[in-house]
């Protein structure tokens, strides 16, 4: 019998085909979901980075930073230079992973924790295609560190820079100011497409108010590049535009003069040409360097300087704010004599104190045994307070404080330096306003000889004296006297011309100034002996707190920071000014006998060599 035998099982082979396909389907299902995930992954999460590794594959473009301009003083002596430097700088998106980047730096370099704090607060405000500083002002073996290491940092490269320095260090600290490095808020008043790889930027005095030109024209720079960011060929560049360098008016022999008279007093002195507002000399003291400014401080040095109780980061000569004292009696003069109120040959009698009508009070002139009968002149050269104290009375003070204004008083001057305060030229509607109270008659007394409310930066007073100079012809301090390439800076008019009614005035205030030195009781006679050319001056004494009524004032008992400032203003030749000046010595005493010395000692170092 014969019997056939069935050897395919078509259930059997369906079951395994169909295991078979779900294994394929599930096999293509994951495949195709890992290219869909890699693709997101591509082009979504990680896209930007790609797409800046493909485009950077072909064309970098580079900013190519401007050289900052030179400033030089008025006979060409550099005072800001640029010297070679090198920093560290990382493209955020090169980088890959930041804090490793960073941490990984930090094992060859000695990075602080404040050059990483500086970087993330610039980089936050920067896109993430540009260079960020980490560390400036590399050394050459930190350079030649990073360079054996260069391949393991993409995205990291040393940038051979320029770097401020001042050669003089402390002499114009508080002219020229300083850079340092730019942060997030110095972002914000610039444009920052220009200042694309600039790692410093103008922080105060000229550095910062002619930050525009001295900065110039960032240019840029299209090289073909390979993923690691090296060269592979050079395609285009457009060069920067460097900045404008700097003339100024101030004169380096001057200054050093000026500090050097000053000693180890603090406070300010100013000079300028009275012809046409250029200042030769402006200091203020204590001083301090800028050079450890311009790549970064340390934040314990900075502090040791904001927290010093003689404040050497406050520039007094523009901001700082003081009792004018005696230094304006010539304006008290002018104000009555333009008022009518007074005669300047009529003579009074000044006796060692002074009272309003009615009133008991005694206001002290400086001289306790008074200065007896004595002319407009005469209160001029010796300073007697009861003099001026009647000219105020008579006058009143809405006519005194105009008077004051139209000298600049209690106004900007308008200099070329940021940070200027006005001082204050007070008025009853003034304290009305600030105290809700009244204006008393004591009051228009005192702010007649500078005390009371009345407050001017030494800079003000220089430009005081120098529109009595110049009779009325007020100009406008400046430090620009030049640009290069340009033009130079004229002088210019202030805007606040002093017209009299009767000419003859000035020669009246002019020949008392001189009489200050020249008279045997003058306040400034110690600086008569041996003067080459007519001096008009003025000293002054201001008081740091008020006296009680027949409280006496004894400096030797005085802790020195209470001690009255001294102050003298002056020009010369009295015929043909060539200079004026204003010292203010903080805590000094009598301006005769500590401001006055100064002075002459500026004046003549000036007039010896012009």
């Amino acid at each position: 019998m014969r019997v056939t035998i069935d050897l395919k099982d078509i259930g059997m082979e369906q079951a395994l085909f169909g295991s078979r396909l779900l294994a394929l389907i599930v096999l293509v299902l994951l495949a195709t979901g890992l290219l869909v995930w890699r693709m997101i992954d591509l082009q979504v999460i990680d896209g930007n980075r790609y797409e800046e590794l493909a485009r950077n594959n072909r064309v970098r473009i580079s900013p190519l930073p401007p050289a900052r301009g030179l400033i030089y003083d008025r006979n060409g002596i550099l005072i800001a230079e640029n010297l070679p430097s090198f920093s560290l700088e990382i493209t955020p998106r090169l980088a890959g992973n930041l804090g490793n980047t960073i941490e990984r730096l930090r094992h060859i370099l000695d990075i602080g924790e404040e050059d990483i704090q500086k970087f993330h607060k610039l980089r936050r405000s920067r896109s993430g295609h540009d260079r960020t500083p980490l560390v400036v002002g590399l050394t050459e073996e930190q350079v030649a560190r990073f360079h054996v290491n260069r391949r393991d940092f993409p995205g990291v490269e040393i940038i051979a820079r320029t770097r401020r320095h001042y050669p003089y260090g402390e002499v114009f600290a508080h002219v020229l100011g300083r850079v340092g490095r730019i942060n997030a808020r110095d972002m914000k008043r610039v444009d920052t497409r220009n200042y694309r790889g600039t790692a410093r930027i103008g922080k105060t005095g000229i550095e910062r108010f002619y930050e525009d030109e001295l900065h110039g024209v960032t240019g840029f720079r299209s090289d073909e590049v390979n993923a690691q960011g090296k060269l592979v060929r050079a395609l285009s560049q457009q060069p920067p535009e460097s900045g404008k360098s700097l003339v100024l008016s101030i004169d380096l022999g001057l200054q050093q003069t000026a500090i050097e008279a000053m000693g180890d007093n603090s406070g300010a002195i100013v000079a300028m040409d009275p012809r046409n507002g250029e200042i030769l000399a402006l200091v203020s003291l204590p001083d301090f360097d800028p050079n450890p400014f311009i790549n970064g401080i340390s934040a314990r040095d900075f502090a040791r300087l904001r927290d010093n109780e003689l404040r050497p980061l406050f520039n007094r000569a523009v901001q700082g704010q003081y009792p004018p004292g005696s230094t304006i009696k010539m304006l008290t003069a002018l104000a009555g004599l333009e008022a009518g109120t007074i005669e300047a040959r009529k003579k009074i009698f000044a006796a060692g104190y002074y009272r309003l009508p009615n009133d008991s009070r005694k206001y002290r002139d400086w001289n306790r045994n008074g200065h007896g009968w004595i002319d407009l002149a005469d209160a001029i050269a010796r300073s007697s307070d009861v003099y001026f104290y009647d000219v105020a009375y008579r006058t009143g003070i809405d006519r005194l404080m105009p008077m004051f204004r139209r000298f600049g008083l209690g106004s900007r001057t308008g200099i070329d330096l940021p940070g200027e305060t006005s001082g204050l030229v007070p008025s009853r509607q003034w304290k009305k306003k600030r105290y809700n109270k009244h204006w008393f008659p004591g009051e228009t007394l005192i702010s007649a000889i500078g005390q009371g409310y009345m407050l001017a930066s030494p800079l003000q007073l220089a430009q005081m004296t120098a529109c009595i100079a110049m009779r009325g012809d007020c100009p406008q301090p400046h430090l620009l006297k030049a640009r290069i390439p340009g033009s130079a800076v004229t002088g210019r008019l202030g805007g606040n011309q002093v017209k009299l009614k009767d000419p003859a005035y000035w020669d009246i205030i002019i020949d008392a100034m001189e009489k200050v030195i020249t008279d045997p009781k003058g306040t400034g006679r110690r600086i008569a002996k041996g003067l080459k050319w007519r001096v008009a001056g003025k000293t002054g004494t201001s008081q740091v707190f008020g006296l009680k009524e027949g409280q006496r004032y004894e400096a030797e008992k005085l802790a020195r920071h209470l001690r009255d400032h001294a102050l003298f203003v002056a020009f010369a030749p009295t015929d043909a000014p060539r200079i004026a000046i204003a010292v203010v010595v903080e805590h000094g005493g009598h301006g005769g006998v500590t401001a006055a010395p100064i002075g002459r000692k500026i004046i003549d170092a000036w007039l010896e060599n012009h």
